[in-house]
């Protein structure tokens, strides 16, 4: 009986925000005067970028108590806020920085990028166009607005606003790696890791360009390259689960089953709720025929995900291959209620029924697998047919 297991790849195509928020003025360092607005404002600044948020926050209340004017101030106190997950303030500052000073485009490019933070995207394309507006100029005002789009399947905008960002900022990493997720999207894998590769001759450390443009390589099905370029970003960031995760993938892809065992251990090494990764390492065990470690993997897979149809229909497989035929079929209709669209399963489920001889159960799921253009077996067919008290 052929094996129908279906791996999961996690397409986590990364994009990146430019320089996210964008602090709108700086004074020049030494004695802070306590009387002096600007080098509060300076200081919190550079509180911030050391991540100290509240101690930032504090800065930038002192300036805006020295010049309630200080419209800048408030629009740096917002980035603090944004940066701790406190939307609502933060956009209340952005706006106020508004209020005070209608043409100070870096208030409207950040209160868009908090925007975007809550997924109101129309809100933050309509601040992002504000502030390119105000300053044609602006490559993170376009880039950023290419991620809004992004996100709302806008795919021809997101990367018309890449390219003009670009266009900008020849040198701008970020919007190649964001402008190749956008054609990657269009199913535009060549052109994808073009600009992958763009984004790294810039940036020779950009971890997510290469992840990236593993991804597009194994779309593509170069696994090879795929699992080279997963290899790069791991030898950057060591701590990148995702990437031992589909490079685990790509190696069970040509074969090379030890491998990928071991990238999917590392994966649930580094985070022990990686569902997927003990479902695709479950199907790598199965590849090899160690079935009891198979079933042990998928059902840690879905104990960690009870909504995992896959890994109900993967452990049902290797029931059946076991002889366990109630407890797989038990599997299969579990799937099923999960997935009912999960054609596979109904096809499992058949077949497991047929070895059973519960023949008057196997032609209804045989026709909703096909219904779901699943190629069923031809040799199975003909035993259906063939076989007496079998025929419908």
């Amino acid at each position: 009986m052929r094996k129908y297991i279906l791996s999961i790849l996690i397409l986590l195509l990364i994009a990146t925000i430019g320089c996210a928020p964008t602090a709108v003025e700086k004074t020049k360092e030494g004695y802070l005067n306590p009387k002096d607005a600007g080098a509060y404002n300076h200081r919190g600044i550079a509180y911030d970028e050391k991540g100290q948020h509240d101690k930032a926050i504090a800065d930038f209340a002192k300036a805006i108590e020295l010049n309630p004017k200080y419209a800048e101030a408030y629009s740096n106190r917002g980035i603090a806020y944004g940066e701790k997950g406190q939307f609502d303030q933060a956009i209340s500052d952005h706006s106020k920085a508004i209020e005070i000073n209608p043409r100070l485009a870096g208030a409207y490019y950040n209160r868009g990028n908090v925007y975007k933070d809550k997924g109101q995207y129309d809100k933050a394309i309509s601040d992002y166009s504000k502030a390119i507006e105000l300053n044609p100029k602006y490559a993170d005002g376009y880039n950023n607005r290419g991620n809004a789009y992004d996100e709302k399947g806008q795919y021809d905008k997101a990367i018309a606003d890449y390219t003009k960002a670009i266009e900008i900022t020849p040198k701008f990493a970020e919007a190649y790696n964001n402008r190749g997720v956008a054609y990657d999207a269009k199913g535009q894998h060549d052109k994808a890791i073009a600009d992958y590769r763009s984004a790294i001759e810039i940036d020779p450390r950009y971890v997510e360009a290469y992840y990236n443009c593993g991804i597009a390589a194994y779309i593509k099905g170069h696994y090879d390259q795929a699992i080279s370029d997963y290899g790069k970003a791991i030898e950057i960031d060591p701590d990148n689960g995702w990437a031992y995760y589909n490079r685990g993938i790509a190696y069970d892809e040509k074969g090379q089953h030890d491998k990928a065992i071991a990238d999917f251990a590392k994966a649930i090494e580094l985070n022990s709720k990686f569902a997927e990764a003990y479902n695709n390492r479950g199907n790598a065990y199965n590849d090899k025929g160690q079935y009891d470690k198979a079933i042990s993997d998928y059902s840690q897979a879905i104990e960690l995900n009870p909504k995992d149809a896959d890994a109900y229909n993967n452990r049902g497989l290797v029931l059946s291959y076991k002889g366990d035929y109630d407890q797989s079929i038990a599997d299969f209709t579990k799937a099923i209620e999960i997935n009912p669209n999960l054609a596979s399963a109904y096809n499992n489920r058949a077949v497991a029924c047929y070895i059973k001889g519960e023949y008057d159960k196997v032609w209804d799921d045989v026709r909703k697998a096909q219904s779901l253009g699943f190629q069923v077996h031809p040799e199975f067919l003909k035993a259906l047919r063939e076989d007496p008290g079998k025929q419908k």
